[in-house]
């Protein structure tokens, strides 16, 4: 059943100052990792909706995500526990569907008030933090306890965070850290 994700990125932000700034508003560090994905277009492929196979870490994670607006609530996932990242990827492979990009990022992720409060380093374009609720209420006040003015916020997806630094995040096939 499709989850309404209600959150917004800050971008530009310093990793290091962005980290001190959540914790001295009371926010507590849940660790950082290497998240992997594989991206795979939906069939029939529709704009705005995909299929993400993602390793976080600690679990792997199949998951259709749909992209409605650029507002606070405007991407919709549902999303189930995989056993193993490479064997989930190998079977959709086996099953005809190609991947057409792999993707890494770095994320740091800090808890505040209920609200997940994500430090996400990609490579090719600066970090940013992305504010996740369970409802637009939860990510506008964790904005307002980190001094962060409503107006410096976008609820725009990573690809057109990619697009705003002049990058076709969905021409990419191999995103990695050197």
């Amino acid at each position: 059943m499709p989850v309404v994700e209600y959150e917004a990125k800050y971008l530009e932000v310093d990793p290091a100052a962005m980290a001190a700034r959540i914790a001295a508003a009371g926010g507590e560090h849940r660790g950082g990792r290497l998240m992997r994905r594989y991206v795979y277009d939906t069939v029939p492929p529709m704009d705005g909706r995909w299929v993400r196979l993602r390793d976080d870490g600690t679990a792997a994670t199949l998951c259709v995500k749909e992209v409605t607006s650029d507002a606070i609530d405007g991407t919709s996932e549902t999303e189930t526990a995989v056993g193993d990242f490479e064997t989930a990827h190998a079977l959709l492979g086996r099953m005809g569907i190609q991947h057409r990009s792999y993707q890494e990022n770095h994320r740091d992720s800090w808890g505040l008030a209920g609200v997940r409060l994500e430090i996400d380093s990609w490579p090719l374009i600066p970090s940013y933090l992305e504010i996740e609720g369970n409802t637009a209420e939860d990510v506008q006040v964790a904005a307002a306890r980190l001094s962060i003015d409503m107006s410096e916020l976008t609820s725009e997806n990573t690809t057109k965070v990619f697009a705003r630094y002049g990058i076709d995040l969905e021409g990419i096939s191999d995103l990695r850290f050197s």
